[in-house]
């Protein structure tokens, strides 16, 4: 249920040469800081990567100039963003750039920014929306909490259908088929928070069978 595409971001300003030169000077001491930081050692980080520990301590040291070829899975390694290595002073800019995503009757804004590991969305969805929950529930590794911030939200897991108000959260495992939408005539505003670990179930909503 989790997107996994976003649209593209304005493109950003094309740096001078000097800019470059000093974004590029400021990567040696950022990897190194940042693998320090994680307790990694240049041997470990050569094992995790594929790249020599020889190119690691030249990148470092500010005698190799840095490539995405070789920042790409230093990056991965770390599991951090590329503007981590390169782009961001070390406090970093913590603003979020919200771009929604429509989906048909919904719309998805990412909250976070970070691959991987722990992510968040708000999702709008529109009413009018069906479901046949033969074909369109969908499965996939993860565990998703769900918390309602306006509207009503109808929650189907298998052959579970659930109902939540607002204030009412829902946490599953993603294995399970599951499949939301809005009830009613008025969009259902939704808080997701979406990992990839797989942890049992635990609903927190009545059965609609049970009000």
């Amino acid at each position: 249920m989790s997107p996994r595409a976003h649209r593209p971001a304005l493109p950003e300003p094309t740096p001078s040469p000097a800019d470059t030169d000093t974004v590029l000077a400021g990567v040696g001491p950022r990897l190194r800081a940042l693998r320090k930081e994680r307790g990694a050692t240049l041997a470990g980080l050569s094992a995790a990567t594929g790249i020599s520990v020889s190119t690691l301590s030249r990148l470092e040291s500010g005698n190799r100039r840095p490539s995405l070829e070789l920042l790409l899975p230093i990056a991965a390694a770390h599991d951090v963003p590329l503007d981590r290595l390169v782009g961001a002073p070390p406090a970093g800019d913590p603003r979020v750039r919200m771009e929604p995503i429509e989906q048909g009757n919904r719309t998805v804004i990412p909250l976070s920014r970070r691959p991987g590991g722990l992510q968040a969305f708000k999702w709008v969805l529109r009413p009018g929306e069906r479901c046949d929950p033969a074909e369109e529930q969908r499965t996939h590794e993860g565990y998703e909490w769900l918390y309602v911030i306006s509207g009503r939200l109808r929650l189907l897991l298998g052959e579970h259908d659930f109902e939540l108000g607002e204030g009412e959260a829902a946490e599953f495992d993603t294995r399970l088929p599951h499949w939301f939408g809005a009830v009613g005539d008025h969009p259902a505003e939704v808080l997701s928070l979406f990992g990839p670990q797989g942890e049992r179930m635990h609903v927190r909503a009545r059965p609609k069978s049970a009000r």
